[in-house]
């Protein structure tokens, strides 16, 4: 597994899915929309964890992996919709695993 802090493995998600997201739009613009802010959301939480006091970090990296688990099930939906190959879905969806490993393991050492 490559040495990365969770940010960049979260934004390196981000700039993968970031192709796919307009090929889902094409299908339909409202998950399309969901998707794009549960990435967001991902990436967004883990920024504010980072620099939050205990309690507060806890509770943003909980939503960080609560939107990741949002993210993978957006694919999973678009996967079976036809909307986006599943090879791409599962290889995104290993990657949203780790980060959401390495946010409840951050949130959990608070």
């Amino acid at each position: 597994m490559e040495k990365t802090n969770v940010y960049d493995r979260a934004r390196k998600v981000v700039q993968e899915l970031a192709p796919l997201l307009h090929t889902i739009r094409e299908y339909d613009k409202s998950l399309a929309d969901q998707l794009k802010r549960a990435a967001q959301s991902v990436v967004l939480n883990i920024a504010e964890g980072r620099g939050n006091d205990a309690g507060n970090a806890r509770a943003r990296f909980s939503t960080a992996c609560g939107s990741a688990k949002e993210v993978r099930a957006a694919l999973n939906v678009a996967s079976d919709w036809g909307y986006i190959e599943a090879r791409m879905a599962s290889h995104l969806d290993e990657k949203l695993d780790e980060v959401c490993a390495i946010t409840w393991c951050l949130g959990r050492r608070l």
